[in-house]
C-alpha cells in the first residue's frame, strides 16, 4: 500500500523518531501503524544491543524537588557525546526521569528503571530513546534527599547537581543561604557534613598518611601519632562542609554562615552532589 506523508509524520509525533526511519518502518510493517512501532523499538533494542559495550560518559545532572520545598530527586542521564546531552529530547527525558524519581521515591536506579514512564518502563523508555537518538543511554547515578526544607542547584553545564537540606529554619526561608552553600558544595566537594559524617575509611587513610608524612620528615617516633591526629583535625576543617570557610566571607565557616543568617537553631542536615563521570 501507499505511504502517505501525513501517514509518516503520524508515527513521527507519536515516536518521535525521524521522518525516514517512520517511512522505512512504515514500508516494513505494510502501513501497519502499530507494527510499524514495534519495529522502531525493535531498532532501539538493537541499537541498544550494539551500543552495549560503549562508553556512555557524557550527560547531564538533573533535579526535580517537590512543591512544599522538603524534598527532591537527583538524577545523572548518560549518553555518548555532549552534543546529544545538549539535545531538547535528551534534556526532555531527564527531567522527566527525575519528575517520576521525585514523585514515586525508589529504593535504587533499578527499581527507578522499572518505573512505568507515559506507560512505559523507563528501562524501555531509553531504549526506545536510543533507536532515536542513536546513542547509548543511561541513569547512572540516583540520590534522594529530605529536609524541613531543601534548596537545589544545577551547575552551568549541567555536569554538577546539588541538593542541601536545612533544619531548624523554623519557617524561614533558606533558598537564598542555600543557593550559596550549594554553590560551595558543587565548588568544594565536601567529604561531609562535619567529622562525624566522613566514613571511618577515609579517616583511617588520612591518619595513615600523616603518620607516613610525619616519619618522612624525620620526627621523633612518640610524636607521629599526634602530628597525624593534627593533619586529621585539618583535613576536617578544609573538607568537611560546616567546617570549611565560607568561600564568599573566609571569615566565617560555613556553619556560622548559616546560623548567622537563619537562626542559631538552623544547620544543614544532609547534602547530596552528583558530578557528572564521578564515582
Amino acid at each position: 500500500m501507499a505511504i502517505t506523508a501525513k501517514d509518516v509524520n503520524k508515527l513521527r509525533q507519536a515516536t518521535g523518531a525521524g521522518m525516514m526511519d517512520c517511512k522505512k518502518a512504515l514500508v516494513e510493517a505494510e502501513g501497519d501503524f502499530d507494527k510499524a512501532v514495534e519495529i522502531l523499538r525493535l531498532k532501539g533494542q538493537k541499537v541498544s544491543a550494539k551500543r552495549a559495550d560503549r562508553e556512555a560518559k557524557e550527560g547531564a545532572v538533573f533535579i526535580q524537588a517537590n512543591e512544599a520545598g522538603t524534598e527532591a530527586a537527583l538524577i545523572e542521564l548518560n549518553c555518548e557525546t555532549d552534543f546529544v546531552a545538549r539535545n531538547e529530547d535528551f534534556q526532555a527525558l531527564g527531567q522527566s526521569i527525575a519528575v517520576l524519581a521525585s514523585q514515586e521515591k525508589p529504593a535504587t536506579i533499578d527499581a527507578l528503571k522499572g518505573l512505568s514512564l507515559d506507560g512505559t518502563s523507563v528501562a524501555e523508555t531509553l531504549t526506545d530513546a536510543m533507536g532515536k537518538i542513536g546513542e547509548k543511554l543511561d541513569v547512572s547515578k540516583f540520590e534522594l534527599i529530605t529536609g524541613e526544607q531543601v534548596v537545589t542547584y544545577i551547575h552551568p553545564g549541567a555536569r554538577i547537581g546539588v541538593a542541601v537540606a536545612f533544619s531548624g529554619v523554623n519557617g524561614g526561608d533558606a533558598t537564598a543561604v542555600g543557593k550559596d552553600v550549594a554553590m560551595q558544595i558543587a565548588a568544594m566537594n565536601p567529604v561531609g557534613i562535619d567529622k562525624d559524617s566522613v566514613d571511618q575509611s577515609i579517616v583511617d587513610k588520612e591518619i595513615e598518611i600523616g603518620k607516613q608524612q610525619a616519619i618522612e620528615e624525620g620526627k621523633p617516633e612518640n610524636i607521629v601519632e599526634k602530628i597525624a591526629m593534627g593533619k586529621l583535625n585539618k583535613f576536617f576543617k578544609e573538607n568537611t562542609l560546616l567546617n570549611q570557610d565560607f568561600v564568599k566571607d573566609t571569615s566565617r565557616s560555613v556553619k556560622k554562615y548559616v546560623s548567622d543568617e537563619l537562626g542559631k537553631e538552623a544547620t544543614i542536615v544532609a547534602f547530596k552532589r552528583l558530578q557528572l563521570g564521578a564515582n
